[in-house]
């Protein structure tokens, strides 16, 4: 893989000679955290990271992040962004889910994944020319799980099972859901697998932005009632046939004055994960963080692929020289080189 990037002209940092001796760049480890659609940014972030020369030695993602890692590391990652924009609309992405109101997720999957199976395979995560974990986390027991061997398929349907939406996957003896839940922006997962230099990216930087406690709160105070208008008589009218696929839609997606199931499960989730990765970040820090303003995006916003895209490709442009600086600074001197002097 390195091989193929070099021949595209894009030179890996752990590979430049300079002076007398040849220089060791640090392991390089790249953390994608997850966010759903948003999650289309981190294509945007690793295509200007390659084209700029950093290339990771280390991947590890969360949900979206395992997915689009994974297609990186099996070499897959022209696929992924081809089949992302060709996502034009809401009726194309339903093509994809099969949704059921039996089981445990109202999604079943099958559909995505079979998708996934025919752009990678059966590639098994050993045979990756690059060290990969997928984060997910094991239902009954909170366990934080981090798959570094078996099909790569089945680790990014984990990582992603995001709880009510899709099912449980199966792995060995557990049941795993979305890595979300414990781990959203795997710094510690790059650091465990050799990175000594790990970029990690967070997609809900700008979602609550600073949260803050409302300290009195209760009900609000009764309106003075309005006269009531005398009633007129109104129409006589058939009653409605009932639509039981109407009012799933309704209670599903909510209505003008009332979440529905799936906005409250997305909020909720947005909140947990923001808090579980202000916690985590703040605890072990990366050497560099990425933050594409992608907030105002929703989580099933996939047909917009080409804009998040493009917040990836600023977001990761804005940090390069950042990047390089700290790559820079902690590449040890070549051995038999003259230390530099400042004029």
């Amino acid at each position: 893989m390195l091989d193929m990037l070099r021949g595209r002209g894009v030179k890996s940092v752990n590979s430049e000679k300079v002076g007398l001796g040849s220089i060791r760049r640090p392991v390089l480890g790249l953390a994608l955290g997850g966010g759903a659609a948003r999650g289309f940014a981190h294509i945007g972030i690793m295509r200007t990271l390659l084209a700029n020369g950093i290339v990771p030695d280390v991947v590890v993602g969360t949900s979206i992040g395992a997915a689009v890692g994974g297609a990186y590391a099996a070499g897959r990652l022209d696929a992924l962004e081809d089949w992302a924009r060709s996502l034009q609309g809401v009726r194309n992405i339903l093509g994809y889910l099969d949704i059921r109101l039996n089981g445990s997720g109202l999604i079943g999957g099958a559909k995505l994944a079979s998708r996934l199976e025919e752009s990678i395979g059966q590639t098994m995560i050993e045979d990756l020319p690059m060290k990969y974990a997928s984060v997910a986390t094991e239902i009954r027991t909170g366990h934080e799980i981090w798959l570094t061997h078996g099909r790569l398929v089945e680790a990014m349907r984990a990582s992603y099972a995001l709880p009510g939406i899709f099912a449980p996957v199966m792995i060995g003896d557990r049941w795993l859901v979305d890595g979300a839940l414990v781990n959203p922006v795997p710094v510690s997962a790059a650091r465990a697998l050799g990175a000594e230099i790990v970029i990690a990216v967070n997609l809900s930087t700008d979602i609550f932005t600073h949260s803050t406690t409302i300290y009195s709160h209760g009900a609000m105070p009764t309106p003075v009632a309005a006269p009531v208008a005398e009633e007129t008589p109104a129409k006589r009218r058939f009653p409605r046939i009932f639509s039981p696929e109407k009012t799933v839609k309704r209670e599903f997606f909510g209505t003008a004055g009332r979440p529905g199931i799936s906005s409250v499960m997305v909020d909720a989730f947005n909140i947990m994960q923001d808090r579980i990765t202000r916690a985590r970040l703040a605890g072990d820090p990366p050497d560099l963080l990425i933050t594409p303003r992608v907030g105002q995006f929703g989580w099933f916003d996939f047909h917009r692929a080409e804009e998040l895209i493009a917040h990836g490709t600023r977001a990761a442009e804005r940090a390069l020289e950042q990047i390089q600086e700290t790559i820079d600074v902690l590449a040890p001197a070549p051995e038999g080189a003259v230390p530099k002097t400042v004029e």
